[in-house]
C-alpha cells in the first residue's frame, strides 16, 4: 500500500487533469448528432490505454458508437482479466439544476461534480490508472484486456453483436466491471453479480 499511495501522491495532479479532460468531452450517446464528441471520447480512452502501457489500443467501429479495445499480454499461460466500462454519459438536462456547468468539473468538499464523474468515466479512469501503476512498478500479475463501449446509457444495442463477432479477442478468465456501486465511502464493496434487464411493451387500441 505504501508504494501505491506514493505513486498516487506523486501523480495526483496529473491524474486529475487527465480525468477532467476526459469529463469535459460531452459524450452523450443518446444524441444522434454527437458523432464528433463520441469519437473524441473513444479516442481519448484508446490514447490513455497506450500511455498507461497497453500493447495496443484501438477504436473499433460498430453499427452504433465505437468500442475501444486494448490489451497487455505478458504471458499467454497466465490468467486474463477483461475490464469493461463505458465512455458515454446521460444528457445533462435540466441544466438549471446544476450548481456548476455539467461538463466543467468542479471539486467541492473533496468530491468531483460533473456529468460522468461517477458514471462511468471516474471508475473507468481509476482502472486505467491502476493498470498504469502495475506496469510502471513491474507488478502486473496477469494479462489485461479492456472493452470500453459507448452505448451503455442507451441499452448497449451494438455490444452483443460486437461480443459475438469478437469472441476470441475478448476471451478472458474473469471480467471486472467498471460500473457498479459501493455501500458507502467507509465500506468499499465488491459486486459479484448483476441482474439483467427485461421489459415488455403493451399496445392498446380502443374504439376511437
Amino acid at each position: 500500500m505504501e508504494t501505491i499511495n506514493a505513486y498516487i501522491d506523486k501523480n495526483k495532479d496529473r491524474f486529475l487533469n487527465e480525468l477532467f479532460d476526459f469529463i469535459r468531452i460531452p459524450s452523450v450517446s443518446s444524441q444522434a448528432d454527437n458523432k464528433e464528441n463520441m469519437h473524441k471520447a473513444a479516442r481519448f480512452v484508446a490514447d490513455s490505454l497506450m500511455k498507461a502501457g497497453a500493447d495496443k489500443a484501438e477504436v473499433l467501429e460498430t453499427k452504433g458508437w465505437p468500442v475501444v479495445y486494448g490489451e497487455k499480454i505478458i504471458d499467454s499461460s497466465l490468467p486474463t482479466v477483461l475490464v469493461y466500462g463505458h465512455y458515454d454519459v446521460q444528457p445533462a438536462e435540466p441544466l438549471e439544476l446544476w450548481e456548476s456547468p455539467p461538463f466543467e468539473p468542479e471539486v467541492r468538499d473533496g468530491k468531483i461534480y460533473a456529468r460522468g464523474a461517477d458514471d462511468d468515466k471516474g471508475q473507468l479512469f481509476m482502472h486505467v490508472k491502476a493498470f498504469e501503476f502495475l506496469i510502471a512498478e513491474n507488478k502486473l500479475p496477469c494479462n489485461v484486456k479492456f472493452c470500453i463501449e459507448g452505448e451503455e446509457e442507451i441499452g448497449s444495442e451494438s455490444l452483443e453483436t460486437f461480443c459475438a463477432e469478437n469472441k476470441e479477442l475478448l476471451q478472458s478468465d474473469v471480467i471486472l466491471v467498471s460500473d457498479t456501486s459501493m455501500l458507502s465511502l467507509a465500506n468499499p464493496s465488491i459486486t459479484t453479480g448483476l441482474k439483467g434487464l427485461a421489459y415488455f411493451e403493451i399496445e392498446l387500441t380502443g374504439q376511437n
